[in-house]
């Protein structure tokens, strides 16, 4: 089931993240994303006090969560889109995650295709996100559901520095 997070989901939201990152620090994962810095329970509560945090919820447990919204980070002036769009039909998706505990199991997938679901209810028809470059696993998600890599901006992302963020797109 898909639904609007809560103030009471940033806890398990927050485990999510860190998770993540115990993976990233073990080696099993590669995000390019920082333990303390990005993310962390602070941009889980920013996410929902902004009311745009979404979650996946299975047996009464979050396993997947992302912000949706029309926001397109500074960044994105300097990639080159192949769809000049109208910001006002531009939907973006903001760090998507799935539990490491749940991987494989299409979580990713489902939360993409609620996304482009919530894109069209919304009257946008062209989808933006990003992702490092460092990233291999999102990006071959991203790439297989469609997804075409329209830049590579090299930036300080999310007080993360030295990122390749590869900026994605798609047309519905």
């Amino acid at each position: 089931m898909f639904r609007k997070a809560t103030a009471e989901d940033v806890e398990q939201i927050s485990e999510i993240y860190e998770a993540i990152h115990t993976e990233n620090e073990a080696g099993r994962m590669t995000t390019g994303w920082i333990r303390g810095v990005y993310p962390s329970r602070k941009t889980a509560e920013d996410s929902v006090r902004c009311n745009d945090m979404y979650v996946e919820e299975e047996d009464g447990r979050i396993v997947a969560a992302a912000r949706i919204n029309q926001e397109q980070v500074a960044e994105y002036a300097d990639a080159d889109w192949k769809y000049e769009a109208p910001e006002s039909e531009v939907m973006v998706l903001h760090t998507l995650v799935v539990s490491p505990k749940e991987r494989g199991k299409g979580y990713g997938t489902r939360f993409v295709a609620y996304y482009e679901n919530y894109a069209r209810e919304h009257g946008c028809s062209y989808l933006r996100m990003d992702t490092n470059e460092r990233n291999c696993s999102a990006r071959a998600l991203y790439k297989k559901l469609g997804y075409r890599e329209a830049s590579v901006v090299p930036c300080e992302f999310n007080g993360i520095p030295d990122v390749q963020l590869v900026c994605l797109e798609k047309k519905l």
